[in-house]
């Protein structure tokens, strides 16, 4: 995870938890000689070796911001990347953005077929919810809702319905696209995180006043990371985004740089992760007020969301 000497805590973390995260995703996915062995190949080709593994480390996070053990959330840490990955498998295929390289090697369609890679897909946003009931049932209904209709899914609808067509282009479009295909994900996994330090106490599931701010912080970093993600596939190489640069462009995506230019959209993205790093003090104090004993725990995590607001915009993959 490509990063810079500003958000040395969050590396810190990435190094800590990255193979605890390597081993649930292991764990939760069928073994690839399991039958029908094709599928649970493909399954492993998308997933293993992975790319930023941010999900699963915001899941650790948020886990950690509502006073847990991040050890308690590994598994739904790995049922995150699991459906992000299902996401970029189904996004890659020839009817959606006809894509040909995924974290540095052919995507999932080009080794597998393209009905293979449908599947494997499928299976992997089945065993997400596998994993993601270990957060409890809150946790369940947090990530079906950002991850369905009126959230990703929904989001790439529109993404679609956008290209090639500048009719109704406007910045509220561009960020309703983005708060869906891309942020609904990224703020589940703080809340799916904090309804796991949750699990095995009375009622079992975070309460409304962790997650209303939790909520707000990663709605700023889900904005934050995506403008940034749009100006990357403008200055980005294919070496350093795992994926082929520019491809926004050659399919007339509907992004902040093409609406506003690159420099303020860079602009835009640091804003939004100023903002989001204005917003770690309210959420830690919610989280202290019904945990007294968290005390230590969220020292820590406070220099962990300003870092990784600070990562969002600056990472270079």
């Amino acid at each position: 995870m490509t990063t810079s000497a500003a958000i040395g805590p969050f590396l810190a973390f990435v190094r800590r938890w990255a193979e605890p995260v390597e081993a649930a995703l292991h764990a939760l996915l069928p073994a690839v000689a399991e039958p029908p062995a094709s599928l649970h190949q493909a399954m492993h080709y998308a997933l293993f070796p992975g790319g930023k593994r941010l999900r699963p480390m915001l899941v650790l996070l948020g886990c950690q911001a509502a006073g847990g053990d991040p050890q308690r959330a590994l598994r739904a840490a790995a049922a995150l990347e699991c459906l992000h990955t299902y996401s970029l498998v189904h996004d890659d295929l020839p009817c959606m953005d006809d894509d040909d390289l995924r974290r540095g090697r052919p995507t999932c369609h080009k080794v597998h077929g393209e009905a293979m890679a449908l599947l494997a897909g499928d299976a992997l946003l089945t065993v997400a919810f596998e994993g993601a009931a270990d957060a409890g049932a809150a946790a369940v209904v947090e990530l079906a809702r950002a991850a369905g209709s009126l959230g990703m899914v929904g989001g790439q609808v529109e993404d679609l319905a956008a290209e090639g067509d500048p009719t109704h282009h406007t910045l509220a479009r561009v960020q309703w696209i983005h708060d869906h295909k891309t942020g609904a994900l990224i703020t589940a996994s703080l809340l799916v995180g904090a309804h796991a330090a949750f699990v095995g106490t009375p009622g079992g599931a975070a309460p409304a006043s962790i997650l209303v701010p939790l909520r707000r912080y990663g709605d700023l970093l889900g904005r934050a990371f995506q403008i940034a993600d749009d100006c990357l596939d403008l200055t980005g190489t294919a070496a350093e985004l795992g994926k082929n640069p520019l491809a926004d462009v050659a399919l007339g995506k509907l992004t902040w740089p093409a609406m506003i230019g690159l420099e303020p959209s860079l602009q835009a993205a640091r804003d939004l992760a100023a903002e989001a790093r204005a917003m770690v003090p309210t959420v830690l104090a919610a989280t202290a007020a019904a945990r007294p004993s968290a005390g230590s725990m969220l020292d820590a995590a406070a220099g962990l969301l300003q870092d990784v607001a600070s990562y969002a915009v600056e990472r270079r993959s």
